[in-house]
This record gives structure tokens, sequence and C-alpha cells, in this order.
């Protein structure tokens, strides 16, 4: 067995011929005789031996495996020399193309708002009535870019100023500074040290007096407010270990098992309206509908509203061909469109229930358009009303068809079973409230009136509603073994837009709720709950120090060596919490690095979107539909009509209807074949901005030999990059 020639590696076997060959042409086959460990040996044989050694022998054969140590040594350093400046390179051409052809996010919502919402802009000035908006400044629009990019230039001219001062021997400790500072630099005259050493002393001088002391408050307020967030995640840990120690779940009563059992007659089967709220779903519309129209019900019972916001003519036609399909096979369902579309998602729901036959249910199931319930869903959901009049909301979890699809899959896969195993279950548990998702879950219609209704004064309608109904006194339930299907973003670009949306929503529904939480007639705990942890730790803190601590204070330390941050600040406590957040998707563990650099990388898109609800910029009410793939649809819609066309005994659909729908669509697929969109990458210039600038810190921290801030650094800085260039999840078209 050949030995291994690694040099952190112990060889069992010396003293063997070894034949050494080397990657490189230029190099010829050389035969050497590996090392033993007389050869290291430099003490000589004992006088009564009998026995000289031969030095000079002994000297030939230790040259010899010196230059044999050296020879691989330098192998290694060639070949690592050489797939480093290989890696660059690739590095290099890859930002040149990206560069070259990609887009600037500059102007997305732009691009978004003239190609895909031009009707809805129709309707805009109806829709800034409706929820206060005010039209952004775009001088306020590129603030953040510019504070960025400021501290990215002063960041490289302080490296360039830092490595001419290293190499001219000013690198101190911070003891030794002190001392240098009082004893050295104001009795040396100036042309003695040269305007350089005095600029560096200054600039010394200036980072310990004045830059240090603010830097350092800031980064002990970050660390304590990073504490307080890690406390409340290791609680929300517990609290999910307890529950799975317990057992503890709602659980129906066995009556109510009994009237599910009986069938209609005689059993609890209170009249349900099922809402599928939709705007150009093309590519998951009939998934949605075929599961809902599937759900065990007795159909006297249930009417299904497909609430269809869509502005492309030919979108509304397939839906509500789909719905005429699902009515001439006996569902109970019906199609409505709004000629005013104002108001997004919550106008829409507000639309729907203010139809008159709306009085005679007493439930509302929500569901969005990706979302497909399994048929028992309500079966297993209404029965926790009965019998509890207290009881406003039930809430499902979600499941994901397509959280291996890629890397980005596979990390919000991690955040949301966190969010539902940890947060959803134990708020649920001990509180009886949690943030209603939007979908999913089932509502008393009594709750929604008693809180007031839909309002589309926020971006989150949903924690809306369910804020306001808990105010009143509601209770709420979540359960964690009924899930629902779902589809994840799968591009970058869908997936920003969706946490901008998710984290700009709670700062305006903040502002616009807390008179109301004040004066509200509930227990103090809960006051605090929802003031506290709700709405400040985990909406606006958590956000904020992840973006100041660790992409801004981080970086700055390293230029100002006199603040500091410790270890277990930047290293041990954030994995620990990575830990414990991937601990409800165990398959994940692989994945815990990546998880841990991805979501500070994606701190600077909350904490934008934080700062834009907070202060009610523009930004904070943009509505942009959550792009699907359809990954969990039945196919295209060609191949769908084609399959349509085979007769079925429990359809009765018009051949005509067919034809006309199926020419149609093979007319818009020619004329968008001609002008096929090709798919692109953007370019994303503040995380691109925040990678240079975390790199550039790294190589300051080079210099001072910070092993750890060095290494996390140099990784996130990557990270950001990676994401920066859209190198993480699908390209979108």
């Amino acid at each position: 067995m050949a030995p291994s020639f690694q040099w952190w590696a112990k060889e069992s076997h010396r003293g063997t011929p070894v034949v050494v060959k080397m990657e490189n042409p230029n190099w010829s086959m050389v035969e050497l005789e590996g090392p033993t460990e007389d050869d290291f040996l430099i003490t000589t044989d004992s006088p009564g031996s009998g026995r000289t050694r031969d030095k000079g022998h002994r000297g030939r054969k230790n040259a010899k495996q010196l230059t044999w140590v050296l020879m691989l040594k330098a192998h290694r350093a060639a070949g690592c020399l050489t797939s480093i400046a290989s890696a660059m390179f690739g590095l290099a051409a890859l930002i040149r193309r990206r560069l070259a052809s990609g887009r600037t996010d500059s102007d997305e919502v732009e691009n978004e708002n003239e190609n895909e919402h031009e009707h809805e802009h129709e309707n805009d000035d109806a829709s800034v009535e409706g929820m206060g908006r005010e039209k952004e400044n775009p001088a306020v629009k590129t603030r953040f870019y510019f504070c960025i990019r400021m501290f990215l230039w002063v960041s490289l001219i302080l490296l360039a100023f830092e490595i001419a001062a290293y190499f001219k021997g000013w690198h101190f400790g911070a003891p030794k500074l002190l001392q240098f500072q009082l004893q050295s630099l104001w009795a040396t005259p100036l042309g003695v040290k040269g305007v350089f050493d005095w600029i560096y002393s200054r600039w010394v001088l200036l980072r310990v007096e004045y830059l240090a002391p603010p830097l350092q408050f800031l980064a002990n307020a970050c660390i304590v407010l990073f504490l307080i967030q890690s406390i409340d995640r290791l609680v929300l840990c517990l609290g999910c270990f307890w529950i799975r120690f317990k057992k503890i779940q709602p659980v129906l009563k066995e009556d109510n098992l009994v009237d599910l059992e009986s069938g209609e007659k005689g059993g609890y089967f209170p009249m349900v309206l099922v809402q599928i709220p939709m705007c150009n779903e093309k590519e998951v519309y009939q998934q949605s509908i075929a599961a809902v129209c599937n759900l065990e019900w007795p159909k006297s019972k249930i009417l299904i509203q497909v609430l269809d916001d869509s502005d492309d003519p030919t979108t509304q036609l397939l839906i509500k061909e789909e719905v005429r399909k699902w009515q001439q096979e006996g569902a109970n369902i019906v199609y409505r469109h709004r000629v005013i579309r104002d108001g997004y998602k919550a106008g829409n729901l507000k639309s729907a229930m203010n139809c008159s036959y709306v009085k005679d249910y007493e439930f509302v199931a929500m569901f969005d358009a990706d979302f497909q319930p399994n048929p028992d869903f309500l079966k297993r959901t209404v029965p926790h009303f009965k019998g509890n009049e207290e009881l406003g909301l039930v809430q499902a979890r979600w499941s994901f068809v397509n959280k291996d699809e890629n890397l980005l899959t596979r990390l919000q896969n991690i955040n949301l079973a966190f969010h539902f195993e940890v947060e959803q279950q134990v708020n649920g548990v001990f509180i009886n409230f949690f943030g209603f998702n939007g979908t999913a879950g089932v509502w008393r219609i009594k709750t929604l009136e008693d809180a007031g209704g839909w309002l589309e004064r926020t971006t989150v309608e949903d924690m809306d509603i369910a804020v306001r109904a808990h105010l009143k006194g509601w209770k709420f339930i979540f359960l964690n073994d009924v899930e629902c299907q779902c589809e994840l973003p799968e591009s970058y670009e869908a997936y920003r837009k969706q946490q901008h949306r998710w984290h700009s929503g709670p700062m305006q529904l903040f502002r616009l709720c807390l008179p109301d939480i004040i004066r509200a007639k509930i227990s103090f705990w809960k006051k605090f709950n929802m003031i506290f942890l709700f709405f400040l730790l985990r909406k606006l803190i958590l956000p904020f120090y992840s973006f100041t601590l660790f992409c801004i204070i981080l970086p700055m330390t390293m230029f100002i060596p006199e603040a500091q941050l410790p270890a277990w600040v930047v290293c041990y406590i954030p994995a620990t919490m990575s830990f414990l957040n991937i601990l409800p998707a165990p398959k994940s563990f692989p994945f815990i690095v990546p998880y841990l650099l991805f979501e500070n990388t994606m701190s600077v898109t909350k904490f934008n979107a934080m700062i834009s609800g907070l202060f009610q910029l523009g930004s904070a009410y943009e509505w942009v539909v959550t792009k699907k793939s359809g990954r969990s649809s039945e196919g295209d819609l060609v191949s769908l009509v084609e399959k349509e066309q085979q007769p079925k005994p429990h359809r009765g659909v018009s051949e005509s209807n067919l034809e006309e729908m199926k020419a149609e669509i093979l007319q818009q697929e020619q004329k968008s074949s001609q002008k096929k969109k090709k798919k692109h990458n953007r370019i994303y210039t503040k995380e691109l901005a925040l990678a240079f600038l975390l790199l550039t810190a790294s190589a300051r921290s080079l210099l001072s030999a910070q092993g750890i801030h060095f290494y996390f650094l140099l990784f996130q800085g990557v990270s950001f990059l990676l994401v920066g260039l859209d190198l993480i999840g699908e390209q979108v078209e």
C-alpha cells in the first residue's frame, strides 16, 4: 500500500522505495527512498557498541531525503497556486459576463410594473387612496445603496492605507498602541517621521479617541439585542421539545370523530365557504381548483369561490373554463372577477365576503393558488370549532413539493420548517395566538366580522386580521400534523420580493396597531408578548442587528481594531442558533453552513424592507405576486387541453370550447416563440457592494492575523458575491 504524502499524516511504513510522478509534464519520473526514523537521528552510537556511523553516508542520505520533501512541498504548492489562480480567473470571467449581460435591480420594479401589471396601474389611484400610499422619491430609494457604497469606498481607502503602514512596520496591538501614542507620536518632529508616519499617527489617535468608543457602544448594543433574540429562540426550542416530550397537540373530541364517521345525516357538517384568491396564476390555477373540488365534504354544505384578479384575458378564459368544467361535474363552485381591482388580495377577499350568500355560511377556508389541500382537510380542521366558541382560527402547516429543487429552496425549507414546527406550534399551544399565514387556514366568519373584516391598509392583510381578532379575545389553534402542499419560490428574484413584502408589512402594521394594542382589554402579558416579542423582537430587532452587526460593524472593526467583537459573537452563538434552527429539518444538516451565511446575506433585504415599512416609504406598499413554476401541476396548458379532449364519463365539456381554447393557446405560444424571452440573471447592486466591503475587511483582517474573523468575513463576502450575481436558485424569464 502506497504511503500518504499528506504533511499532516503519520506514515506507518518507512524506508520503502516510492515512485512520485509529478503532474507537470516537464518533470520526470523520480525514484526516491522514503525516509526512515534513523535518518532523522542526530545522536551517535554508544562508545561500547564497537561500531562507528558513516557520517558522510548519513549526510548524503539526509540531503536526499530533504530534496524528496522539498520536491513534494513544491509540487503541492504549485498545484495549490494553480487551482487558486484558475478559480480566481474563472470567478473574474463570471463576474465580467454577469456585468455585461445581466440586469441590475435598479429598474426591476419598473419593468415588472410595465410588463406584468399594466392594468393594475390603471387603477393605481384607487389603490393609493385605499392604502394611504405615497409615491416614493427616487433619492430616498437610493439612499440605502449610497450608504453601503460609502462604507465600501472608505474601506478600500483604509485597506490601502493599512497595507502601506503594515510594510512600514506600523502594526501594533492595543496595549502597545496606547503606550506608543503617549510616548512617541507627539514627541517626534514632523521632519524626522515623514509625512505618511505623521498622517498615520493622527489617524490612529482619531480612531482611538473618537471613532472606537461609539462603534464599540453600537457593537455592544447589537450584542445585547443578539443575546436577547438568541434567548427567545432558545426558549421557543425548549417549548417545542416540551411539546414533543409531552405529546401535546390539539385533538378532536370523541363525539366529533363519531359525527364525522356517521356521514352527512346527523353528523357535524356546518356550512363552509372555500375561497381561492389568485392573480395571473396561469401555472397553478388548475391544480388548486381540482384539489379544492375534491375535498370530502357534503356538496350541499360547501361553496367554492374562485376569486380571480387576473388582468390577462387568456388566463381569465382558462380559469373560467376550468370552473365551468367542475360545475358540470357537480361541484358547487362559482367564478368571480372584479372590475375595479384595488386593495390587492385584501380587496379581493373583502369583495368576496360582501356577497349576499355569505351570511348562510359559518366558516371560511382559504387557499392560495398554488396550495393543494388533502381531501380530508376540512374533516381534520372544522370539527375543532365544535363546542369551542372562543376559537376563531385553525391553521394548518405547509409542505413543499419542490423543497429539494435547488439550494435556495432547501434553505427556505429550513426557515419555514422552524417557523411552523417551533414558532407557530409553541405560540399556538402556550398563547393561543400566532400570525395567520394567509392560506391553509379555516376562519369562523363571525370572528372576521368581529375583527372588522379585511382591510387594505398593509401588504400583510393576514397578520392584520389575526392581530385584530386576538385583541377581541379570539383564540387560535395550529395543527402541526395537518399539511397542505404548495411550492417555494425557485428564483432569488421572486424570493427577494416575497421577503420584502413579508418584512415591510409587519412594520406598517405595528405603527397602525400599537394604539389599539395599548387600549385593548387583554392581559398585560398578552400585550407584552404582542408588542415586544411578536413585533419588536422578531420583526424589527432581528433584521436590524443581523444587518448592522454582521454586515457593517464587523467589517468596520477590522479598520478600527480598538473596537472589537468577541469570537463567540462572530462564530459560536450564530452556529448554535443555526443548529437549533435546522433541528426541525434534520435532513438539511449538510446545509448548516450555507444556511448561516445565506441568512446573513438576506439581512440586507430584510433590513431595507423593515426600514421601508417603519418609515412608510413607497416601496413598503409594493405588491408583486410571487412567481410560481407549477412544479406540482399536471403539465403545460396544451398537453392539458389535449388530455381533456379524451372522452371521460365524468366531464361533459363541449368539444367546440376545447378546440377554441386549444387554438388560442397554440396561437399565443407561436407568438411567444417568435419573441422568446431568454432566461437571465439580475445583478443585485446592494449585495455586490456588501460583498466587496466584506472581502476588503477580510483582507484587512488577514494583516492582523485574526483567524476566525478572517474566515467569517471571507465566506460571508463570497456568499454576498454569489447572491449579488444571482448564482443561487433558478434563472428567471
